[in-house]
């Protein structure tokens, strides 16, 4: 099985993932942020497409040796659709959930999280040009939503396909 979980930045996407790999035997966790540490000599913007499909690389090879994967990125209409062809070949199943909170939400320090001036704008972007409401996927509200109630529905519709 393979989850795509979207979100703005400050969503709960990485601390969701977590719960749900905890939860979701044999299970790999793939921030795509973390792949940009070994291009940061790239600027953001170009090195996001290159992180994206080694993304999907990783998230092949874990499938192929058995194991399930979650990727989480804020995801646009391009990016999904390249992750679903590439996954075509692997015959898994394939969810695609999008955390959405409300932008006051996202935009307010989450547990240890003190948002920086530049995460502060990227989430103003990113509500700005569609992330949290996509065309593709489950839309999950999670503005009154502990991290574990979000796992909890999230594991209840995989459960239900």
């Amino acid at each position: 099985m393979i989850i795509l979980l979207n979100g703005s930045i400050n969503s709960g996407k990485s601390t969701v993932a977590r719960i749900l790999a905890k939860k979701i035997s044999n299970t790999a966790n793939i921030e795509v942020d973390e792949l940009r540490e070994f291009v940061n000599f790239l600027p953001l913007e170009d090195s996001i497409k290159l992180n994206i499909e080694n993304a999907a690389l990783l998230a092949e090879n874990f499938v192929k040796k058995g194991y399930n994967a979650i990727i989480t990125y804020p995801l646009y209409k391009a990016d999904y659709d390249y992750l679903i062809e590439e996954f075509e070949s692997t015959n898994q199943k394939i969810f695609v959930f999008t955390l959405s909170p409300k932008l006051e939400i996202a935009l307010t320090n989450r547990g240890k999280r003190k948002l920086t001036n530049w995460e502060i704008k990227r989430i103003k972007y990113h509500f700005d040009t569609g992330i949290p409401k996509p065309s593709f996927g489950i839309i999950i509200d999670n503005s009154n939503q502990k991290p574990e109630e979000t796992v909890e529905k999230i594991l209840e519709i995989i459960e239900s396909k």
